[in-house]
């Protein structure tokens, strides 16, 4: 601790900062001073979690409520000792969750979202984009104490720092502990040029422009023992849409949920039937920094008659794990427990209407409004996409709302509608090709073929791709087909320019028996290609196994089938014929080295390398000398 740390008790323990929040102190104490007001939205935020945290168990345990009055906010500023107090009656906090809630940073993502912050030139849009939660005091407090205690218990404790170095945590005195019945009383020791948030307007207006709707009331101190309360309070998502204007909307969906962009789409109904239940989600603007984290869950909330039961009632699938928002209802108990609502069936029903009600209001932007859909499937797309293999029910939904970059597509978009109305005469499938990035996708040799013929193939350039084409078994009749797995279908559709490909020499099926021969023990086979134009040569999977890109992803997971490719030959390459002059001159040196070379530089162009780099050395010096 520093200098001016408190003094010290016995029964006080100091402790050090765990090293990401120092880290995130650091950056906020020294660089993010235009973003400091975002302190009292995070602190509100805090308390109003404990309340609801409160008013939840109180519904089993009704003695934790006690007497510590009506469930609110207080705000308190005393311009004399220019500290500013943010307290609630919610459910509070012992020592060791003070030090566990207070001492370090336990979201998902934070490592990810420290970097973001460290690298970002705008750093304050980073940390208006991201929040950071409690930490935030300490960009206007030269010194936090926060004093805390757990409902239903004797105790009370006190945890204070300078935000520098570490913390200290001691048991509360007697007037101490008598001044909070329960929950937690945070008080802000103001730094000289952050005054101005001790004056009642500045304050108003904070809360105003970022917790307005926060379900429980918050009160600023106006002096002689009266307050007042400074925000509406109110449950939007229970008010009619009609009532609602674009800017209600906004406002909750930045102050409630702690954006700071504009919803690309607002989903709010209320189902009424067999279960009756509120919703008001959002799908946002801007994608979240940890959206691909494996810990993530969905941020839907989930309210029974406004009380606040879980954030983490997995309301949506996590392909839809980017949606936002509230789901209310009206006719479950108050007392389920979070263990068993995952096991109750309106839950479940909730949840399979909502899911098909967001997947449809979707499908009504991207038909009304293309623009603002591209600019949800630029962001979410990749995600949805991990639907079309988890989700076999929805599967054709999610076909519907799926946009692929494709051969012909340029820097636009296509749908499978629209690739099915281009579909060449004769042409029975929709050609795919799945790899790392776009840009080597467009280099693939297994494309020629299909563009001398004008076929149009999706490009697939996300992991999920490789997964999601093998569980999908088409779409409107049309089955889905690898450009990159077995024998090209592509005899029945004329060349735009059949001279770019003239009809193989009558030896040429000889040549690939030889090649294959030479290569049984790393190839499948060796044939003669439709889909070669200019290239020599090119390896596909066979048939009966995953296709080329999702071999090698399950090969690094160690989980590879182990079948060799098939290697396919453009028999009017000059290399091809080269290598069937060596065949019929009886040239077994020459014909087994442009074997050998034929097969690695099929490698190559598909990103690989040599499987032996020195033999692969030693045949090319060869050919190069006319050894």
């Amino acid at each position: 601790m520093s200098d001016n740390a408190a003094p010290t008790t016995p029964s006080t323990t100091e402790r050090p900062f765990e090293a990401d929040v120092s880290r995130l102190l650091e950056l906020m104490v020294h660089s993010l001073y235009s973003s400091r007001e975002i302190f009292l939205r995070e602190l509100i935020s805090n308390a109003s979690d404990a309340l609801d945290k409160l008013r939840y168990l109180a519904l089993t345990e009704p003695a934790l409520v006690g007497a510590g009055g009506d469930l609110a906010v207080r705000i308190r500023a005393n311009s004399q000792t220019a500290t500013l107090t943010i307290e609630d009656n919610g459910i509070g906090m012992d020592a060791a969750e003070l030090a566990q809630n207070l001492g370090t940073i336990a979201r998902s993502g934070t490592r990810a979202f420290l970097d973001n912050l460290r690298n970002a030139k705008d750093q304050s849009g980073q940390i208006g984009q991201f929040g950071v939660g409690f930490y935030a005091s300490f960009m206007v407090a030269s010194r936090v104490e926060v004093l805390s205690r757990k409902a239903g218990s004797k105790d009370a404790h006190v945890w204070s720092s300078d935000g520098l170095g570490g913390y200290a945590i001691r048991p509360a005195d007697a007037i101490e502990t008598a001044a909070v019945a329960r929950g937690t009383r945070v008080t802000l020791s103001l730094k000289e040029d952050a005054h101005s948030f001790l004056e009642a307007v500045e304050i108003e207006r904070l809360v105003r422009a970022y917790s307005d709707h926060i379900l429980f009331p918050v009160l600023l101190w106006a002096g002689k023992g009266e307050e007042r309360q400074i925000n509406r309070a109110s449950a939007l998502w229970a008010r009619s849409k009609h009532e609602l204007s674009a800017t209600d909307y906004q406002e909750f969906y930045q102050q409630g949920l702690g954006h700071y962009d504009e919803p690309a789409a607002t989903i709010h109904y209320r189902a009424e039937g067999r279960s009756e239940y509120a919703v008001l989600l959002f799908v946002p603007g801007a994608k979240p920094f940890n959206l691909y984290d494996a810990n993530r869950k969905g941020h839907v909330r989930f309210y029974v008659r406004r009380v606040f039961i879980s954030d983490e009632a997995e309301l949506l699938p996590p392909y839809l794990r980017f949606i936002e928002g509230v789901i209310d209802s009206q006719d479950m108990p108050l007392n389920v427990s979070r263990e068993m609502l995952q096991d109750r069936p309106e839950v479940a029903q909730i949840r399979k209407a909502v899911s098909n009600r967001v997947l449809s209001e979707l499908a009504t932007l991207a038909e009304k409004d293309a623009a603002a859909y591209l600019k949800v499937w630029e962001a979410f797309g990749a995600v949805l996409k991990e639907g079309l293999y988890e989700d076999p029910e929805r599967r054709d939904q999610l076909l519907g709302l799926a946009r692929f970059r494709s051969t012909t597509s340029g820097d636009g978009w296509r749908s499978l509608a629209d690739y099915l109305a281009s579909l060449k005469e004769s042409q029975t499938a929709i050609f795919y090709a799945t790899g790392e990035t776009l840009e080597k996708l467009k280099a693939s040799p297994q494309l020629e073929g299909f563009g001398a013929r004008g076929v149009e193939v999706l490009l697939l350039a996300d992991p999920i791709d490789s997964f999601w084409v093998t569980a999908a078994l088409g779409f409107d009749g049309k089955p889905f087909r690898s450009v990159t797995k077995g024998e090209a279908d592509l005899q029945a559709i004329p060349l735009e320019h059949p001279a770019a490909n003239p009809e193989a020499t009558a030896t040429a099926s000889d040549l690939a028996r030889a090649i294959e021969q030479i290569l049984k023990s790393a190839v499948t086979a060796v044939r003669l290609s439709r889909r070669l134009v200019e290239s020599p040569v090119c390896l596909v999977a066979p048939e009966g196994g995953p296709d080329r890109e999702l071999e090698r992803l399950l090969t690094r997971q160690s989980q590879g089938v182990g079948l060799n490719p098939v290697l396919e030959i453009n028999a009017n390459h000059a290399l091809v014929k080269a290598a069937d002059a060596a065949r019929s001159s009886g040239s077994t040196q020459r014909l087994e080295d442009l074997s050998w070379l034929l097969l690695d530089e099929a490698r190559i162009l598909e990103g690989g390398s040599p499987a032996e780099p020195a033999k692969f050395a030693e045949r090319l010096n060869r050919l190069l000398l006319g050894d």
